[in-house]
Order: C-alpha cells, then structure tokens, then sequence
C-alpha cells in the first residue's frame, strides 16, 4: 500500500512539473533534423515536444512520427529537453519510466550516437531526431526550422 501511495506521489509530481510552464530560451546548441522527403519545414517547440513525447503520432500528412532521443548522458539531450519541453531532462526522464510502469507508452527510440541519429532519420520517412549544432548532417536530412 506505502508503495501504491509512493507511485502516485511520484506520478503526481511529474505530472506537476510537466505541466508547469518553463521559458524555453533558444540555446543554439542543436538542430532538429527530419528526413530529406518530409514536406514539414518549421515546427513550434510545443508540437515538436509532443512527436518526442508521443503525444502526436504522425506528420501533418499522416505520415508516422519516429522521433529518435540521444542518451541521457548526452549534453545535445540536455539541451534539447530543457530547450524543446522547457523541462530539465530529468524530468523527462521521471515522465518515461511513470508511462512504462504504467504501460501508457514507451519512450522514443534511443540513438547511441548522433551519427546513427541521422542514419534513423535518413532511413525513416517519418524519422526526427536532433544533432549538435555544427555538425554535418549530409545527404537524406533537412534542418528543420523550430518556432518559439
């Protein structure tokens, strides 16, 4: 029962800090990439938070999302959390294991590194991911462009 009453609290405060709004400032130090064929060329952060949370499912043209994190342990994800979702990651990170444990959903697939990323993204239609800002996406991706 203590444990029931220890979820919930947990659920409770995830849910809390999820809903509460966080200025997301631009940090500069990422850029979202999808496939080469996707039309979608400007995103807002809040529909690009719910392809990353799977709150959305598809692009606007019904084509499935599959949205593609990095490790917890990487900095381009820290960033991305805190700039995309206005939420530090661990947050996040609180939010997936509540909606595994619950069996709600499960998280994004994760990509051990942003080279492999960008191979997700360019071998899926629907693929989205993000990179450190600077590097060489190549042929098959497009920057997308992210709006406040």
């Amino acid at each position: 029962m203590a444990r029931t009453g220890t979820t919930l609290i947990l659920a409770a405060a995830v849910l809390a800090a999820l809903l509460q709004p966080v200025a997301a400032g631009a940090s500069g130090s990422f850029v979202v990439v999808v496939n080469q064929a996707n039309p979608v060329s400007r995103l807002d952060r809040a529909e690009l938070s719910k392809l990353f949370l799977k709150r959305a499912a598809a692009w606007p043209n019904g084509v499935p999302a599959a949205p593609c994190d990095l490790s917890g342990t990487s900095p381009t994800r820290k960033a991305f959390s805190q700039d995309v979702h206005g939420k530090p990651l661990w947050i996040i990170v609180a939010f997936w294991q509540q909606e595994i444990a619950s069996g709600r959903s499960q998280p994004p697939a994760v990509c051990p590194s942003e080279a492999a990323a960008l191979q997700a993204v360019r071998d899926t239609p629907g693929g989205v991911a993000y990179v450190a800002e600077g590097l060489p996406l190549g042929p098959g991706v497009k920057a997308l462009i992210i709006e406040p």
